[in-house]
């Protein structure tokens, strides 16, 4: 159930920094809103990196930076 609630609110903060990313914003600005966001939610131990956008993993994406081609993707402890 917490996982449940934790990735539904990963969504809406995608989804909510989805205006703001799509527009050539650092990626130390973007990764600071979406660090800021996760801790209000609670989660303390997670790691945000900023990858090529091209890149293939396994992680959850949660945001983009730099005009859309880089990514920013969420680990979890």
């Amino acid at each position: 159930m917490k996982s449940t609630i934790a990735y539904t609110a990963l969504g809406v903060l995608v989804w909510s920094l989805s205006g703001a990313a799509s527009a050539k914003v650092s990626c130390e600005e973007v990764s600071a809103q979406i660090e800021a966001k996760i801790k209000a939610k609670g989660v303390k131990d997670f790691t945000l990196t900023v990858i090529p956008k091209d890149e293939v993993t396994d992680l959850r994406v949660v945001g983009t930076c730099d005009g859309g081609k880089k990514k920013i993707v969420y680990k979890r402890g």
